[in-house]
């Protein structure tokens, strides 16, 4: 789980990663024989029973710097990406950080030239509000009208969704699955399970190969342990 790719001198939220550590951390993904791909590509391949090389890889709120520094590193090291972005606050900023910094988001020409290098485009919501604590009619516009925006602008279906502050509930993971969302990320989603609430692993500037190794060994045993439960009802 990534958010932005620059400069980290003032990062009160540890959501930005320098390209230089982002080049490190996509060299030591190959380096072990794993790839990194978009979410729906990685689904695709464990449902096949394969993509035991794969890394899912996403980055979240569609910051302008994706284009100007990650897209290039992705496309040197071999891998894919999904970006979830919010149609909502196209060619913005990140308003719903108070501590700042302010950081441009991208354009509809930013999310479709990413789109047209094979990075996958998911929703992140319209506007970056906690769904769990929205009415019935905002979390539906959210979800929703978010997908047909993203759909209409990229000219391809919208299959995966993230919940804004990876914060989810069975309320917004049934909304979402009406909204015709095939999966979900989330930060930590506790009991809920499924396609629709996936867990991700954060990724900061701090981690090194080593840090990357124990993240990886700790998110596999987590992942393991959440297999043994029982999903929830419809999730």
């Amino acid at each position: 789980m990534y958010h932005s790719v620059g400069d980290c001198a003032h990062d009160p939220y540890r959501v930005t990663v320098s390209p230089h550590r982002l080049d490190r951390q996509l060299d030591w993904l190959r380096r072990r024989g794993l790839r990194g791909v978009g979410v729906g590509e990685l689904l695709a391949a464990r449902a096949r029973g394969t993509g035991q090389d794969l890394v899912g890889l996403t980055f979240d709120d569609g910051y302008a710097d994706f284009v100007a520094h990650a897209l290039p590193l992705l496309r040197r090291h071999g891998c894919g990406a999904t970006l979830f972005v919010l149609p909502g606050r196209l060619g913005g900023h990140n308003a719903w950080d108070p501590l700042g910094p302010r950081k441009p988001l991208l354009s509809v020409d930013g999310i479709r030239q990413a789109a047209a290098e094979g990075v996958e485009i998911g929703s992140h919501g319209l506007t970056h509000v906690d769904l769990t604590r929205a009415d019935d009619a905002l979390l539906r516009s959210e979800v929703r009208d978010s997908r047909a925006l993203l759909s209409e602008m990229t000219g391809a279906p919208v299959h995966g969704f993230c919940y804004p502050y990876g914060r989810v509930d069975r309320r917004t993971v049934e909304a979402v699955r009406q909204a015709g969302y095939s999966y979900a990320c989330a930060t930590d989603p506790g009991d809920l399970t499924g396609p629709l609430a996936l867990p991700r692993v954060h990724v900061g500037e701090h981690d090194t190969a080593w840090r990357l190794h124990l993240k990886h060994r700790l998110h596999q045993l987590h992942h393991l342990h959440r297999l043994r439960r029982r999903p929830v009802e419809r999730v």
